[in-house]
């Protein structure tokens, strides 16, 4: 009887979710994720930051590296919920094109405004970047979600994984050969320097972590997320999508797991093990969160990270100038030497508080405070930037 009673009461809470429109557990799972962007970001000090703080040297990877695959593949289950619910309210594929594109233009500016900003060298500015390829992924992504059922989906994600594959590991960059994956030398870095030769990362100057080649495998990451958006739509219990999303992520990590022996896992390159591990490793976490958030109703504890996901790129966008301008303004240091003023900060703040890495790590976390306070003051303003 108890038991029935409790199935009931988790039918009626998972009801209640999809009438509002919403999974506050998405929102949790966005904001959370932005939240730690912004934290692996914006050390005290890149001189002083612990390993799992920073992206994997080359292959394997580290807590760092699982934050941009992760927000993807939101970006596709977001996506299903979103288009579907508007397709039932009796919307035009064409018309949903027509908002696809027009914010995917938008999220590519903002790209390249914060890539510019201030000086807009168009010589040199970045073409590739964080917000342009979620912009890439989510147009393409739109596109074969509108044009395709779900096994055509299915059918695009490894098709996707599968010719990159084969374009890193059997098509020769001229001087290095087939299935170089260094740095140097292997396919995508090849079509970057061509391409993209004078508009890549500043730190790398021959190859971009975001460049062009390696968006197919990240337009599959979304197209993950797609794919785990139809299990939140299925007419079963909340208990059953739970136990889906979770059989999915472990299988994907195995999956990925057993690819990275013959294509190792990869974020600079964005790898087809990467590819899928990561949209495995976000599904079982997003399980949980659903499980947690969405279905027992556990959701005061997780209200920071609703205020950082429902302005998410706003949020992104604005710490990104707020950051590059500290690195403008020029302070004098104790030994008279000029120093930026996040340097200035760091120095005579937080570093004689604790060690450098824990000093680092707590301007970090004052960072991470900063936006939050300010995403919750948008918040309880009702002010929500959308694209």
């Amino acid at each position: 009887m108890e038991d029935g009673e409790e199935a009931r009461r988790l039918s009626r809470a998972s009801d209640t979710t999809q009438i509002k429109g919403r999974l506050v557990s998405l929102d949790v799972f966005r904001g959370a994720t932005i939240a730690a962007m912004l934290l692996v970001n914006n050390p005290g000090s890149w001189d002083a930051v612990y390993p799992p703080l920073l992206h994997a040297e080359w292959h394997g990877w580290t807590f760092t590296d699982v934050i941009f695959p992760f927000f993807l593949w939101i970006v596709g289950v977001a996506m299903t919920l979103s288009f579907a619910s508007r397709v039932a309210r009796g919307g035009d594929h064409s018309r949903i094109l027509l908002h696809v594109i027009r914010r995917a233009t938008v999220i590519f500016a903002l790209g390249l405004f914060l890539a510019g900003f201030p000086y807009f060298n168009l010589v040199t500015i970045r073409i590739p970047g964080v917000l342009q390829r979620i912009a890439v992924c989510y147009l393409i992504a739109s596109i074969i979600y509108l044009r395709s059922r779900v096994r055509g989906q299915i059918l695009w994600t490894g098709g996707l994984l599968g010719v990159y594959w084969l374009l890193m590991k059997w098509v020769p960059a001229p001087g290095y050969g087939a299935g170089s994956l260094e740095k140097i030398g292997n396919f995508a870095q090849y079509v970057d320097n061509i391409v993209l030769s004078g508009h890549m990362w500043s730190q790398s100057k021959v190859w971009d972590p975001e460049g062009i080649v390696s968006t197919l495998p990240a337009i599959a990451t979304t197209l993950f997320g797609v794919l785990t958006g139809h299990i939140l739509r299925l007419r079963v219990s909340p208990a059953e999508k739970t136990t889906w999303m979770f059989v999915q992520g472990s299988a994907l990590m195995f999956l990925g797991q057993v690819m990275n022996l013959w294509l190792p896992i990869n974020k600079s390159l964005w790898t087809s093990s990467y590819s899928v591990f990561m949209a495995g490793l976000a599904a079982t976490v997003f399980a949980f969160c659903y499980w947690i958030v969405d279905i027992r109703g556990y959701k005061r504890w997780m209200q920071p990270f609703v205020h950082y996901g429902m302005n998410a790129i706003a949020v992104f966008v604005m710490a990104g100038l707020l950051a590059k301008s500290m690195g403008l303004i020029e302070l004098a240091a104790a030994d008279g030497a000029r120093i930026s003023l996040s340097a200035w900060i760091f120095q005579n703040i937080y570093a004689p508080l604790a060690a450098p890495c824990s000093a680092s790590l707590m301007y970090a976390i004052t960072f991470v405070l900063l936006f939050w306070g300010i995403s919750f003051w948008m918040y309880r303003r009702k002010i929500f930037l959308k694209v």
